[in-house]
């Protein structure tokens, strides 16, 4: 580094923390470099600093640190445990450890300098961000150490790669920040304290939140949690889509939001990442998961434990917003689990908004130019907790997390055979170009959020792979128990998989059903996991659900269900046209249609709270797909109850039953049961222990509905179905009475009307039962009118299973 003709001075910092044996190389590279010649001092970040800077008017600064390289190189083979043991990781070794590497092996280090500055524009730089603060000599040292501590770490990952990015003096840098200063004061006017314990609090704050990452704990913790999950599965990752994300990361930060089946889903994620060079992810998790004594070393690993209430705590809410709109102004990238727990029924769950509002804080407000969120799905052949979630379903006490909950989890992943976890990744979103201006009403942000989080979620879905395991159990469960050959399992199986194969879904392993050992295999390896039994002491082994395991097996089913929706919901609505058309009065192709498709958008807004669907034009294009695969010469058949009805009778295979039969059963439940009470409230806010009381009412009354065979099987006896159905309720203003509910219902239809010709969908949905029926004022009879829907909903999948039981015996010659 040579002085200019002006023959400003050049100054060497190094960030602090440097040994007297990086001390000496660093003197050494200095004197006998051509790099380093022409500089005249080096400075310690962390001793004087700031008299030393004072006493330049003008200097050209550099940032100056050794790095230490590993003593082997790391390839996939590599152990995590050999890693550590023979530093094949970066990072600083011990002061008696470099000594001795700087004497016998020199090739180890290397001196980096970072990018130089003028001292002038430092000044600059800092004023802009310090305000106030910008004539303190100490701050102004501070944001020069923390500004080489950036621009090394960055030349330092040229060479080691971006899986060791990590950030420094992170607490430090927010609470300096004017612009955050600021808006403490104003949080301390408001709230009557003064600005010294705002910055009090918003500190302790951040000390609580912050995650100050290091290489050797990443590295150590990852070490530590390995067996959680490495010898339990296969990890398959689509790293076909990984090199457009690194692409996109080196100008924006990444969101990654994955599925949420497993407490290991992160350690999946994280450990596919790592092999593929990625930063490691700041992972925001519940303060359930800060368990004694692991809890600091995950924080040092990037694990942020974040509050799961923030309540009315204004000083935490501008942490977090300030905390994540530097993590992504600095392109570090962030990962949560948006559905807010996992999934007890192996679909996912409605999306929580909280965290996302936060990152699009960052991006309206200005913090950075866009952040691309990354839908990722992660798909496990098997998984041992399935079975604590489906006892949960049925009532029993979630386990708290702590060191003995962990030490058992960990015992289990060893002694269980997972088969294949697959990691897929979705087409990343620009969230700039989906969020409206800052100045933007309030409704107007919400919604833009709302559609955001549905995208992602329909991006997971549609990573989403149909495993052997969900092809199966979706077959199995829709037999109401009776036991099927390898011959009648391969007879049903078979046009499902040409229905996959014509609408090109994405799969993984199911060309192991189309031959015989293929499928054994798989339905033993069900059997070995308590999901299927086998009976081999008749003529031929038979295969059926194991008692008391179908929650179990339905979670399976459910983690590809969502691709055979559709086609379940036009086979309902088929039957409903061939049932009402009138006899005495013929009608159109045209008119045809528009019923079938405004029964199917009825019975899409009442699964709306189960299912993510597309808008209702992109809806009756999917139905239209869907029925050209039903029935390529639908249009041109001439109408009559019968034509319609032979588009079910004719195919191959129905749906509707395997697939939407539990959701439709819990529906009933609780219609039935909200019915029962007339015009009584059911408050959730105002009263919980009412709520709770109402679900352990439909828990004890399904299990008497099940015994007498008025609902299909025991997965639909699952709390969280019948949650999501007083969603539904709710949103139908079931609840609770609502003095001006007949004007919001009429409201509501003329909404959907307009929605659907918008659309150039089939109309707007009737109103002759239940949903938004502004006939119905009171709220008895709304409830009334919605268990009678629901009725018959469930009167239409029985009916739809005995057309595929005969379509069935047919096929495999055994009827029911």
């Amino acid at each position: 580094m040579s002085p200019t003709a002006s023959s400003i001075p050049v100054i060497a910092v190094t960030p602090g923390g440097t040994t007297s044996t990086e001390r000496k190389l660093i003197e050494e590279w200095v004197a006998g470099s051509d790099e380093g010649r022409g500089i005249t001092t080096v400075l310690d970040a962390e001793s004087g600093l700031a008299e030393e800077l004072a006493k330049y008017g003008e200097a050209l600064v550099v940032p100056v640190r050794v790095a230490w390289l590993p003593m082997v190189q790391r390839d996939e083979s590599t152990s995590r445990w050999a890693e550590l043991a023979l530093m094949a990781t970066p990072r600083r070794p011990a002061s008696w450890i470099q000594r001795r590497l700087a004497a016998r092996d020199p090739e180890r280090q290397r001196v980096l300098t970072g990018t130089p500055a003028l001292l002038s524009q430092l000044r600059s730089r800092h004023r802009r961000s310090a305000g106030s603060q910008a004539e303190d000599p100490a701050d102004f040292a501070r944001f020069v150490r923390r500004a080489a501590t950036v621009t090394l770490d960055r030349a330092e990952r040229s060479f080691i790669g971006d899986r060791y990015k990590v950030p420094h003096h992170v607490a430090e840098e927010i609470i300096s920040r004017a612009e955050f200063r600021n808006q403490l004061v104003g949080i301390a006017e408001d709230i009557g304290i003064s600005e010294k314990e705002a910055l009090e609090r918003a500190s302790g704050a951040l000390d609580e939140l912050v995650a100050v990452q290091s290489r050797a704990a990443m590295d150590a913790f990852l070490t530590l949690m390995e067996p959680l999950h490495s010898r339990t599965w296969n990890v398959i990752a689509d790293e076909s889509g990984l090199d457009r994300l690194r692409e996109l990361n080196k100008k924006y930060a990444l969101v990654f939001l994955p599925s949420h089946r497993s407490y290991v889903d992160s350690l999946v994620l994280g450990d596919v990442l790592s092999r593929n060079d990625f930063p490691r992810n700041h992972v925001m998790g519940g303060a359930n998961l800060r368990i004694w004594p692991l809890a600091d070393l995950a924080r040092r690993a990037g694990l942020v434990f974040i509050r799961r209430s923030f309540g009315d705590d204004a000083i935490y809410k501008a942490v977090v917003e300030e905390y994540f709109g530097y993590l992504l102004s600095k392109r570090f990238n962030l990962e949560w689990y948006f559905e807010g727990g996992r999934s007890r029924t192996g679909k996912l769950r409605p999306p929580r908004f909280g965290l996302l509002a936060y990152v699009a804080q960052a991006v309206t407000r200005g913090r950075v130019k866009d952040v691309y969120l990354v839908p990722a799905s992660i798909t496990y052949d098997r998984l041992y907790e399935v079975t604590a979630m489906a006892a949960e379903q049925e009532g029993a006490k979630k386990q708290a997390e702590g060191l003995k909950w962990l030490a058992s989890y960990a015992r289990s992943q060893r002694s269980t055979s997972g088969g294949n976890a697959i990691v897929r990744f979705g087409e990343p979103i620009s969230l700039a170009d989906r969020l409206p201006a800052s100045d933007a009403p309030e409704d107007e942000q919400r919604i833009a959020l709302q559609k955001v989080a549905f995208e992602v979620a329909v991006g997971i879905n549609n990573s989403t792979p149909i495993t052997a395991n969900a092809l199966l159990t979706l077959t199995l469960l829709g037999v109401r128990d009776q036991a099927q050959t390898i011959e009648q399992i391969k007879q049903v199986v078979a046009p499902i998989l040409d229905y996959i194969e014509r609408r090109g879904l994405p799969t993984t392993g199911l060309d192991r059903l189309r031959d015989t050992l293929g499928l054994q295999t798989v339905l033993a390896q069900l059997a070995r996991a308590d999901v299927v039994t086998a009976y081999d002491g008749g003529e031929e082994t038979v295969y059926t659900i194991e008692r008391g395991q179908h929650l179990v097996a339905a979670f399976y089913r459910n983690n590809a269900i969502h691709w055979f929706v559709t086609q379940a919901i036009l086979e309902l609505s088929i039957l409903h046209v061939s049932e009402t058309m009138p006899a005495d009065e013929p009608l159109s192709a045209l008119e045809i249609i528009e019923l079938a498709w405004a029964e199917a958008n009825r019975i899409r807004d009442q699964l709306k709270f189960e299912f993510f669907f597309p808008a209702r034009r992109v809806f009756v294009d999917e139905l239209r797909d869907e029925m050209d695969l039903l029935d390529p010469e639908w249009e041109g058949r001439t109408p009559t109850a019968e034509s319609v009805l032979g588009v079910l009778t004719e195919t191959r295979v129905l749906v509707a039953h395997r697939v939407l039969r539990s959701f439709l059963d819990a529906q009933l439940v609780v219609s039935e049961r909200l019915a029962l009470r007339g015009n009584d409230p059911l408050d959730r806010k105002a009263d919980p222990d009412s709520f709770t009381e109402f679900i352990d009412e439909c828990e004890k009354v399904g299990r008497q509905m099940l015994l007498q065979g008025r609902l299909h099987g025991p997965e639909s006896l699952s709390r969280e179905l019948f949650v999501s159905a007083l969603d539904l309720m709710a949103n139908l203003g079931l609840l609770v009475e609502d003095p001006d509910q007949g004007a919001a219902a009429e409201r509501a239809a003329r909404a959907m009307s307009e929605e659907a010709a918008a659309d150039d969908s089939a109309g707007s949905d009737p109103a002759d039962e239940g949903g938004t029926d502004s006939t119905h004022h009171d709220l008895a009879s709304r409830r009334e009118a919605s268990a009678a829907y629901a009725r018959d909903l469930v009167r239409r999948v029985r009916t739809i299973e005995a057309m595929d039981a005969t379509i069935r015996a047919e096929v495999t010659g055994v009827t029911d």
